[in-house]
């Protein structure tokens, strides 16, 4: 997984490259109308019901728009939210408001929706010891709010890029010549480039399972596709030599039997490729 600094940066990013998208040579809608002194005060509406995502970044793209923006949250990220709930209030430069106005509502839109849809999974596994993972199936620029979203919800995240972990899939496996030479050829790079990566190996059938179990060193064995009897027999036969992670076409109706199968993990891109945003309003006050 990434630093705490690494994801920081990312933050610091995506709200630089945002801005930078919107506003151009200048917000000129608001430099047309609005004086330089005009002040104002703004309240976040909450026009829908759900998981609440985004309160701290929101404090973090108003400050770099105009650190003397002055913010006050009466909630917090994760906080269950519904129809009529105000999230927080903003004041000081009316300018600065509306220029920052459009990114916080877009990105909290969205990660509410994704925190929302994930703690609904998250429930769905109560009583279970399996954790709910998102995947890199994100919006393109934005992965790091979306996977802070999934957090909030109450999730886990899986890698956040190629970078941070080796995931040998079906595709890998097959252009390496198979599965034991696939998992060698990945030790013996980690070995050369002095890299401590973990590895996850995909396995498509029970063959594959015991495939990769001879070969040793995996950190987790991801079972694609499974059906629920091939499931519980995987993870029998893995044991505590692996963790194991279902994954492919899971959903809400599912994904509690695949739980009871014993899997560690279940991993499903819906989570970020597969919400509708939640209804968001800033409303002058």
């Amino acid at each position: 997984m990434i630093s705490e600094a690494q994801f920081n940066k990312e933050i610091e990013l995506i709200i630089a490259n945002a801005i930078r998208e919107d506003v151009g040579d200048g917000d000129h809608s608001s430099l047309a109308c609005i004086p330089n002194s005009a002040t104002g005060k703004a309240k976040l509406l909450v026009k829908d019901q759900g998981i609440i995502a985004g309160v701290d970044f929101a404090t973090q793209v108003f400050n770099y728009v105009d650190p003397n923006l002055k913010i006050e949250c009466l909630l917090k990220d994760g906080d269950h939210v519904k129809h009529g709930d105000i999230v927080f209030y903003v004041e000081g430069s009316s300018r600065s408001i509306l220029k920052a106005e459009r990114l916080v509502l877009n990105a909290m839109q969205r990660m509410s929706a994704i925190a929302t849809k994930t703690n609904h999974f998250v429930k769905l596994l109560k009583g279970t010891n399996t954790k709910i993972l998102d995947t890199r199936k994100t919006t393109p620029g934005i992965r790091a709010l979306e996977k802070w979203a999934v957090k909030i919800g109450g999730g886990e995240n899986h890698r956040f890029a190629l970078y941070d972990m080796i995931m040998l899939k079906d595709n890998h496996i097959d252009f390496a010549g198979g599965i034991a030479m696939a998992i060698k050829k990945t030790k013996q790079y980690l070995l050369d480039t002095n890299r401590n990566l973990k590895i996850i190996v995909e396995a498509r059938n029970l063959d594959e399972v015991q495939q990769i179990l001879d070969a040793k060193g995996v950190y987790r064995i991801l079972l694609d596709n499974f059906s629920f009897a091939d499931t519980k027999a995987a993870v029998k036969l893995i044991g505590n030599e692996s963790l194991t992670e279902s994954s492919g076409g899971i959903n809400e109706h599912t994904i509690r039997n695949y739980a009871e199968c014993g899997v560690n993990y279940i991993s499903s891109g819906a989570l970020t490729h597969s919400v509708y945003n939640m209804d968001l309003s800033l409303k002058a006050v």
